[in-house]
């Protein structure tokens, strides 16, 4: 099977996964174009505009959230549609919030490949566009402040918990739940990294006011 709309724009910053994603989409027939976080994405559409983009949410630079938010806020690229993966958001604010961006699904990981493929093949048989107009920008940001400080929140909780039980995990099994800390530990600096631009970001429109 061959997309005749156009290729498919993956984003993610986990080289793993974006190659598993990659490969998988390939061997269906897809064209795909892949990107690390949200700049790369955009400037990929800058030179040709994808059928669908998939998208990780957790990323450095310019997260998931913020890339929808840039693309709602251009005509040009406002009907995009757009399935987010995410490991991180997945309670039932975060996937409201993704809903009112314009986002048409929203995927849970580790991916299920098996409802993943015909998902993808559907939107892309059916012309899927996004219809949401963009939020204003002090409400996105507003919402978007309150994902990440519950985000924040959790993620706290499960690190605290993670290095209370290091000590009585037995000695094997060790090196994989010490892998997992780490990465609990980059998650949390890179939503803090989020959390910090988007309180000066607020902090501006509150002066302007």
């Amino acid at each position: 099977m061959e997309t005749q709309k156009g290729y498919l724009l993956v984003v993610e910053d986990i080289p793993d996964i974006l190659s598993l994603l990659k490969a998988t989409l390939e061997f269906k027939g897809y064209r795909v174009v892949t990107a690390r976080e949200g700049t790369e994405a955009l400037e990929a559409i800058k030179n040709e505009r994808p059928a669908l983009i998939i998208t990780d949410i957790l990323m450095p630079k310019m997260d998931g959230f913020s890339l929808v938010h840039q693309l709602r806020l251009n005509a040009e690229t406002r009907e995009i549609p757009v399935v987010f993966l995410s490991a991180t958001y997945v309670a039932p604010e975060d996937k409201a919030f993704a809903l009112n961006l314009g986002v048409i699904r929203f995927i849970e990981k580790p991916v299920d490949f098996d409802q993943f493929l015909p998902t993808i093949s559907t939107l892309l048989e059916e012309g899927a566009k996004s219809t949401r107009e963009p939020l204003d920008e002090v409400a996105f940001y507003d919402e978007y402040r309150k994902r990440l400080e519950s985000k924040l929140l959790h993620k706290n909780t499960q690190i605290a918990r993670a290095e209370h039980l290091l000590e009585s995990i037995p000695e094997e099994e060790k090196a994989s739940f010490i892998a997992s800390l780490h990465q609990s530990r980059n998650e949390r600096h890179e939503i803090q990294q989020l959390l910090d631009q988007i309180h000066q970001i607020l902090d501006n429109f509150n002066q302007k006011e």
